[in-house]
Formats: structure tokens, sequence, C-alpha cells
């Protein structure tokens, strides 16, 4: 038993003997988490929020004041281009077409006898003409006899009065023909007059009925027979009578951050998913980037705020749908991650290894010291390599970085595929200087980070 007790006493101070020289060689370590340089594939991706909308829709608004008297459509009925939808109280309306018509029927028969009596003017003139004529030729023929002594004065100053009334004749019918032709052109202008008139009216009797522009689907009927509308003044908007939305073709409308809308063009494919179908996703692709900031909080534009502001901002993105289904709704809240850019078999690092050093910074023992000295200098982002050989050391290497993935950035220069990095953790990275021996921590963050 003495024996026993003399043994363990032994191995408890040996083991003692053993931690201290152990706690004395890891002194001035310091303890961080490492990770391998890797090669992967990265997908830099931008995430918004918005929601579905049809690429092709209409608010149709009243275009008159009036009491509903027909609503031939239900919401979520299919309509056709064409095909009437709604009417308006259109009595006054119609009452002014038809009379209209009437006028206008009255002016064409006012020509027509206007034309009539411009060809009997043409008439009497050729009979003038043909009774001028035959006066003086008797005239003439009386002039010679009585220059001859061979007719009385009395019958010569007959023939020559018949040829200056005939002469007066011709003078008026062609008066008359002339009146006639200006009755006439008065005439079709009045018909003018009256068919841009016909056109006004017949334009006031179409606003009271309402039309679908293209083949659709009703989304919404706010509306019901009976009740009045109103057309829109200026600004203020007149009564919505229904939308009308093409769904063949499905956008999903969301709002990208302001620091994210650079990373976002045209043609970038697009994965959409929707809150109401959590099991599916959609494919499309960017077919409309904003060009004006619009604040958060309203929605307003930044060029239409009359006051300055640091709100946070947003750019409307519009996703076209390859292959919508039937079950999307307009309205319903979605998702879209668009990908901004791919880098294959690229040498990729975790995000957080990343760091910011100057020159003097690195030979700084506390982090006060390498802020200040950050602060004169221009920084350089970089990570801390571990040495491959002797006692394990960092040393400091600047790098090159490209896309950003979920997790990892690529990295275009100052790295290679296998060399130990540390990553963490972010309260130890933000003081380490070159030449720190360190520790390496266990950890169960990813498979290719070490620990011991």
């Amino acid at each position: 038993m003495k024996k026993v007790l003399i043994a363990v006493a032994v191995i408890l101070v040996l083991g003692a003997v053993v931690g201290l020289t152990i706690w004395r060689a890891r002194s001035g370590y310091t303890k961080v988490l490492t990770a391998k340089v890797v090669r992967e594939n990265l997908v830099s991706t931008v995430s918004a929020t918005g929601q579905i909308k049809p690429k092709e829709y209409v608010n149709l608004g009243a275009t008159a004041f009036g009491r509903i008297t027909h609503l031939y459509v239900k919401e979520g009925e299919k309509v056709h281009k064409g095909e009437v939808v709604a009417t308006i109280e259109n009595v006054q309306q119609s009452a002014n077409v038809l009379g209209q018509k009437a006028a206008i029927l009255a002016a064409r028969r006012n020509i027509a006898a206007d034309v009539a009596a411009e060809h009997t003017a043409q008439a009497n003139i050729a009979h003038a003409k043909a009774q001028l004529s035959q006066a003086r030729s008797q005239w003439l023929r009386a002039k010679a006899l009585y220059k001859a002594q061979v007719m009385s004065r009395q019958d010569y100053d007959t023939d020559k009065a018949t040829y200056l009334t005939d002469v007066a004749s011709v003078q008026q019918a062609m008066d008359q023909l002339t009146q006639d032709k200006a009755q006439t052109a008065a005439a079709q202008a009045q018909l003018i007059t009256q068919q841009a008139t016909l056109k006004a009216n017949e334009d006031l009797l179409s606003k009271t009925v309402a039309v679908a522009p293209f083949n659709g689907v009703v989304t919404n009927l706010p509306v019901r027979v009976g009740e009045t509308v109103v057309e829109g003044i200026q600004n203020s908007q007149g009564s919505t009578l229904m939308t009308i939305a093409n769904m063949a073709s499905i956008t999903a409308e969301v709002m990208v951050d302001e620091d994210d809308i650079v990373n976002v063009a045209m043609g970038q494919p697009v994965t959409v998913s929707v809150d109401a179908l959590p099991n599916q996703t959609f494919k499309g692709t960017v077919t409309e980037v904003g060009d004006q900031a619009l604040l958060r909080s309203t929605g307003v534009s930044t060029s239409q705020s009359t006051a300055a502001t640091n709100e946070a901002k947003d750019f409307k993105v519009v996703v076209t749908l390859m292959d919508p289904s039937h079950k999307l709704k307009p309205g319903l809240s979605c998702t879209a991650k668009i990908t901004t850019a791919t880098a294959n078999n690229s040498i990729s690092i975790p995000i957080q290894a990343l760091t910011l050093r100057t020159p003097d910074s690195l030979k700084k023992e506390s982090a006060s010291a390498i802020a200040a000295a950050s602060a004169k200098e221009k920084a350089e982002q970089g990570v801390f390599v571990v040495s491959q050989t002797g006692k394990p050391r960092v040393h400091f290497v600047k790098v090159n970085t490209g896309i950003t993935g979920a997790t990892h950035i690529q990295v275009l220069s100052g790295l290679k595929p296998g060399q130990e990095i540390v990553i963490g953790p972010y309260s130890i990275l933000r003081t380490l200087k070159n030449g720190a021996l360190i520790k390496r921590e266990k950890t169960g963050l990813g498979s290719n980070q070490s620990s011991i």
C-alpha cells in the first residue's frame, strides 16, 4: 500500500512537471483558428425582395362620369382583346350622336340641293348665251338695214334693246352660278363641321364603354353595377373599373439595395422563390434595372423628394420569369437571388480571414497602436499565413481579391492552394502582428480548418 502511494505521488509530480514545462513552452503563443487555401467554384449573388407582377397589365379607369349600367366580367375571368367588359350610362351621349347624324343627313341634302341649283344655273347660262347669240345676229342685221335706211329707227332700237337685255341676262345667269357654287362650298364646309362634331360625340360615347386592350385575366374588380364613377381630372385620379393582366408573361419586381445595384446588369440569371409556394423556385433573367433611387420608407424617387435625406435607398429591378406557373398570382411576395458573377475553380479563402494592415501597424503591439498607424497610412488588405516549417508563426501577405461568394472570397494573387491561413477569432486577428507564435485552437467551423 505504501508503495502504491509512493508511485501515485511520483506520477503526480511528473505530471505537474510536464504540465509546467508545456505551459512554459506555450507561453507567448496566440490562440487562433486556421484554414486552408482551397480551389472551388464561387458564385456571387445579390438578394432582393419584392412581389410578383404581370409584365403587361392595365388599370381600366373611368373615362366618363356616370353610373355603371353593366359589368360583363367577373374577377378571375378571362377576356379577349376588343371585348366589351363594362358600360356607363350614356343616354346623353347616344342622343348627341343620333342628333348629329341627323344633322349630317340634312347637310348632305342641302349640298345636293345646292349642286342641283348649280346645274340649273349652268343651264340658264347656256340658254341665255343662245338667246344672246340670236339677239346679236338680229341686231347686227338691223344695224345694217338701218344704215341703208331700209329699217325704221323704232325697229332698230327694239333689236338693239333686245340684244343688250340678253347680254345682261347672261351676266345675271353667271352671277347666279357663282352664288350657287358659294352656297355649295358653304354647305360642304358645314358638313365637315357636322362630321367633326359627330366624331367628337362618338368619342364621348365610346368613353362610356370599357374594352379589353389585350387578352388577359381580370385580376381586380373593385366596383359594382349601379355605382357612380368619375373620370380623372389633371392630377386627380379617376375611378378604376378593373385591372386586366396578361398572365402569359410574369415578372418579379424587386427592390435592390443601393450598395448592390452596381453589380446588377441586364440579362443576369435569377432564381425566384415565392413565399406562398415554398417548395418551388422559378428561373428568370433581369430585364429592367431602374436608374432612379427610391426612398425605402415611401417608395418615392429621390428626384421627386424635396428634402435631403440620409435614408436608405433601393433601386427597382424587374425579373422576367422563363416558365411561370399558373399558381402565381399578382402581389405574391417573393425573393430573388440574382447571380452577378461566377468564378470556377478559383483560389478562395473564408471572407473573415481578410484584414487590413499598414507596414507600421504590423510592428505594433496593441490594437490602439495598430489603429493609430492605420489612420496615418493607407491600409492594404491581406491575410496572415502560417509558416510551414519550424515553430508555427504567421506573416502578413497582401492579396488581391475578386468576387465574393456566400462564405468565401476569390483570391486573384498572393496565395496558393494548400497554404494555411489565420481566419479568427476577430478580436485576435485585428491585433495580430508579423512573426507572432500561434497555437491552433480546436474548431468545428469547417473541414478545411486546422485543429489540434
